[in-house]
């Protein structure tokens, strides 16, 4: 079942038009009917199995269901924070790590990276990135968007309000180390907020790691193996449903 998202706030049980993109969507590619079911989640990040009950040249109007749907959000908010990357790695990143939960995304410049984003080309790069975010949101049945912004660089990015802070580090991943990632996720409860940073190709500087330590990022290691830039992220959001999701139940 299709899922669209609309920024208005409405009341379990409650009538609502879809305007815009999503009603043309509707319209001309789902070609739906009255009476067709599909999935609304509204401003408040709740969604509804919905009826439409008319159709618009410019609107569908629908009626929510009197019960909102399961949320499948991860437990915590977590941004993934990575250096620039190059060619569509950045595209892979928002696509794969909104499926797997995250709520954020932040790009930024670093010592090492090669890539690099000119301001003049920043504007094209975060609408295609924002709709990325959207289009993988609805497929995955997501309740909310992530956001997708672009920093400077580090001295921007530690500014950003969050409990707690990771940074994966791969010189750490070398020496074994193991435990810095399962003790940080156990440390959040009720929503709070994970940044989670990652470094390009090259891996980011000793100075950058130690920025980040006075910043209250705890440097962790993700596993035996050297993971790529684009994957590292996806590892770490996999770790977090598991120890967050799946194995929940079992520590209850």
């Amino acid at each position: 079942m299709q899922r669209y998202f609309i920024s208005d706030q409405v009341p379990a049980g409650g009538q609502v038009t879809i305007t815009g993109e999503s009603a043309r969507h509707i319209q001309r590619v789902m070609r739906a009917q009255v009476g067709d079911q599909l999935e609304v989640v509204t401003g408040d990040r709740r969604a509804y199995r919905s009826k439409i009950e008319a159709l618009q040249p410019d609107g569908v109007s629908v009626r929510l269901a009197d019960t909102a749907l399961t949320s499948p959000e991860l437990p915590n908010q977590v941004i993934i924070a990575c250096s620039i990357a190059k060619k569509d790695k950045a595209d892979w990143i928002v696509q794969k790590g909104t499926e797997l939960g995250a709520s954020g995304f932040i790009f930024f410049s670093s010592q090492y990276g090669v890539a690099k984003w000119e301001p003049a080309r920043q504007a094209k790069k975060l609408t295609r990135l924002r709709k990325i975010a959207l289009e993988a949101a609805r497929q995955s049945h997501r309740d909310q968007i992530p956001t997708v912004d672009i920093m400077a660089g580090l001295t921007e990015l530690t500014q950003v309000t969050k409990d707690f802070g990771i940074v994966a580090y791969e010189e750490l991943a070398k020496q074994g180390e193991t435990a810095a990632l399962v003790a940080t996720a156990q440390q959040l409860v009720g929503g709070q907020t994970l940044i989670a940073v990652f470094g390009p190709e090259g891996g980011l500087a000793p100075t950058e790691v130690e920025q980040l330590r006075q910043a209250d990022f705890n440097v962790a290691g993700l596993g035996p193996r050297i993971l790529r830039a684009e994957t590292a992220p996806l590892y770490l959001l996999s770790a977090l449903s598991t120890l967050w999701e799946l194995l929940a139940p079992q520590n209850k």
